[in-house]
């Protein structure tokens, strides 16, 4: 298994920034992934899996990590009855497109999210009323001491949530879906998509949603547009002027420039609507931001 070193994560994030990781590898198999944990663990090294790099901001000082692209099996997907098995490196659209190939509705939601099915695990992702603990039977996930079978109350989901820590690879996951046309599954991911299209700036670099959705009568997205921020800008990084709960790559941000953002957006949120606002998206590396 090869191993790289100063692999600039910056080509593996939608926002674009992040600098390098300590150490890079893509494996394949089970026993590429539970060697490379091995490895990291004898080095005293953290790991984290970087997907298609949606919901994720990496420092841009670099990782002191072995950052991991899941790959090869571990990105296939196969249709068993009404289980679609998938591993934890597929694309979620991939994922999608076998199960409406096959007749199997219940994952439309995915269409909505922009990463691969361990990313979808790890953060118990959802969207338009779905999300993955409502479909998810299994996950097999990898520690240092070997691999096992977790289920959704094992694996603590809960909204935007699980209980896993970096050091922990989801490498595959059972999802348990219903018969469907898939006419009908293919008319409700386009209406999903439209209505993506129409409210989020898809067509700019952004790594998804910024915050979680508080316990307040509006969304973060409606609470940061209250608080004027849209539009705002910090060097490169900008606060979209179509969807104030997303951050834009608008001139060569840095990940330093979408911080400063996001705490300005905590700040102003705090003082005018008394609502301590919580990341959603994943921090890489020495990353913080400062108190309320």
């Amino acid at each position: 298994m090869k191993i790289e070193e100063g692999v600039q994560l910056s080509r593996f994030t939608t926002l674009g920034t992040g600098g390098p990781a300590r150490a890079f590898a893509r494996p394949e198999s089970e026993r590429d992934v539970e060697e490379l944990l091995c490895w990291a663990q004898g080095r005293s090294l953290g790991v984290a899996v970087v997907g298609l790099g949606s919901n994720m901001l990496a420092a841009d000082d670099g990782v002191e990590a072995l950052v991991l692209k899941l790959g090869g099996e571990l990105a296939a997907v196969e249709v068993d009855e009404n289980v679609l098995r998938v591993g934890g490196g597929a694309a979620n659209a991939v994922a999608l497109h076998r199960a409406r190939a096959a007749g199997l509705g219940g994952f439309e939601f995915a269409c909505a999210i922009p990463g691969t099915i361990g990313g979808g695990v790890w953060m118990n992702g959802g969207a338009y009323g779905g999300d993955f603990a409502g479909v998810l039977e299994r996950a097999l996930v990898a520690t240092p001491g070997g691999s096992g079978w977790l289920t959704p109350s094992e694996l603590g989901l809960s909204y935007r949530h699980s209980d896993l820590r970096h050091g922990q690879v989801v490498l595959r996951a059972e999802l348990r879906l219903d018969t469907r046309p898939p006419d009908a599954i293919k008319a409700e991911v386009r209406e999903l998509n439209m209505r993506r299209k129409a409210a989020q700036p898809t067509n700019r670099r952004t790594f998804g949603s910024v915050f979680k959705n508080p316990e307040h009568e509006l969304s973060a997205g409606r609470m940061l547009e209250a608080c004027g921020l849209k539009g705002y800008r910090v060097g490169g990084a900008q606060v979209s002027p179509k969807h104030a709960n997303f951050i834009e790559n608008a001139d060569a941000a840095t990940t330093a420039d979408a911080l400063a953002l996001m705490a300005e957006a905590r700040r102003r949120a705090h003082e005018q609507f008394g609502v301590r606002l919580e990341h959603e998206v994943e921090f890489l590396g020495d990353l913080s931001l400062p108190g309320l």
